[in-house]
């Protein structure tokens, strides 16, 4: 399960992008319930696009229990889980990244570390709600993953992939046909354990084996 990403480097390009936050620093250890950057259609301005702030535990208005906000939704029930499903058709978002972790073996799990290569950039599909509290609302996603052998794995998207993802008119076997692709092919290499710290957010957490 992709439990932890990172964010640590983007192009000038992104960064001009509506909401890119004034403050974004580095992310090298992404977990559930920290806040994420979200890219989706603007609110504002049909065909372009925009960033947010949002928190990785999906929050949809009607939810009662704080303490069960899911940090990924299964590419194969999407469409059915009433959970997810609203946010499926209409809120549907992107996650930018450099890479993720995933964690193997039996008795004892050693970090690895995913990425299409040096410098190069993912965009993991998700869905996102709005919560509101007081006057304020707040922002909430989930990644969607797929199966890839004994893990699940976030669904990542290509160019084509990105623009149908995040268009409103997109028809529904487009976006099945989404959650059905194959997996993208990516670089890996095994890490030392910093990683597993969580509370870890430095360059030292892609420390090799």
């Amino acid at each position: 399960m992709c439990g932890r990403y990172a964010l640590f480097r983007w192009t000038p390009a992104f960064a001009a992008l509506p909401g890119f936050p004034a403050d974004q620093q580095a992310q090298w250890n992404i977990s559930p319930a920290d806040p994420v950057l979200m890219l989706r259609a603007s609110s504002e301005t049909e065909g372009d696009l925009e960033l947010a702030r949002a928190r990785w535990g999906l929050t949809p208005a009607w939810l009662t229990d704080l303490s069960r906000t899911p940090a990924h939704a299964r590419a194969e029930t999407l469409v059915e889980q009433p959970m997810f499903r609203d946010a499926f058709r209409s809120r549907r978002c992107l996650l930018p990244a450099n890479g993720f972790y995933e964690w193997r073996g039996t008795t004892r799990k050693r970090p690895f570390w995913l990425t299409p290569g040096e410098g190069s950039a993912l965009f993991f599909a998700a869905i996102w709600e709005a919560y509101p509290v007081q006057g304020h609302t707040y922002l909430s996603v989930a990644v969607v993953t797929q199966l890839a052998a004994s893990q699940r794995r976030p669904l990542i998207l290509d160019a084509q992939g990105q623009k149908d993802w995040l268009a409103a008119d997109t028809p529904l076997p487009t976006l099945q046909a989404l959650l059905a692709s194959p997996q993208t092919a990516l670089r890996e290499r095994p890490l030392a354990n910093l990683v597993n710290d969580p509370k870890l957010n430095a360059p030292e957490c892609l420390t090799p084996l």
